[in-house]
């Protein structure tokens, strides 16, 4: 099958230059223009790879690369007019892999072919676990989208299974209202955080976890909320 990449550049003449140079490597190739239009492509497509611009609008290729990465374990590379060893650094702690531009094709191309030759490798020595279970009597089925407590199927709407499946994939990381806000409704910023803060309250209520001793949904005062459940 053909590897399918996800493109995400705002420059019309670079886009159209990478996204040709790519189709005629034999790539599926999908171009979105800004931040968020690549996010929701990811979200709604499966991809092999994801070549990413830093300075997008809407929201930048950093912030893009830390939402997919939540997500998946997907090859990422960072590209980047910005050519100081701080900002590779930087680029680098959210994608795989940093080209400066402007960039050889041929190099490009080479990267490209490396990244998804390791990818390859990787999916087929991965397990996929389907189902995962919980001290307390809490199962999740990630392929059906469906949760159990205690034999039981909850209800949940398709924001608070969002909301379980980035806490619950993420058990170390604490997500700010900001950022859960911004993964799972899909808009770069928001006044105010009351949507967060309700749909989370609503999953407690349906997982029956306590506030003051969680089970699952722990509140990190002036931060925000992190999973502790524990696998069985």
């Amino acid at each position: 099958m053909r590897e399918k990449l996800l493109l995400i550049e705002d420059d019309t003449a670079i886009g159209r230059i990478v996204k040709d140079t790519l189709e005629h490597e034999g790539y599926l190739v999908t171009w979105a223009t800004t931040g968020l239009e690549g996010l929701a492509d990811f979200k709604t497509d499966t991809f092999d790879l994801v070549l990413v611009d830093w300075m997008l609008p809407e929201m930048d290729g950093l912030t893009v690369c830390q939402n997919i990465r939540w997500d998946s374990d997907v090859p990422m590379i960072m590209m980047s007019a910005r050519k100081e060893e701080a900002d590779k650094v930087e680029g680098l702690q959210g994608a795989d892999d940093y080209i400066a531009k402007p960039f050889s094709l041929e190099e490009l191309k080479a990267r490209v072919a490396s990244h998804l030759r390791r990818w390859q490798r990787y999916n087929k020595k991965e397990v996929t676990e389907d189902v995962t279970s919980f001290e307390y009597g809490l199962m999740i089925d990630w392929q059906r989208e469906t949760v159990s407590l205690d034999d039981t199927e909850l209800a949940l709407t398709q924001k608070e299974f969002a909301l379980l499946k980035l806490l619950a994939k993420n058990p170390s990381q604490t997500f700010s209202k900001e950022e859960l806000y911004q993964h799972i409704w899909q808009q770069a910023s928001v006044d105010e955080t009351h949507t967060v803060t309700v749909h989370i309250k609503a999953l407690r209520e349906k997982l029956k976890d306590p506030v003051k001793t969680p089970h699952f949904v722990q509140t990190v005062w002036g931060k925000g909320y992190r999973f502790v459940g524990e696998p069985l």
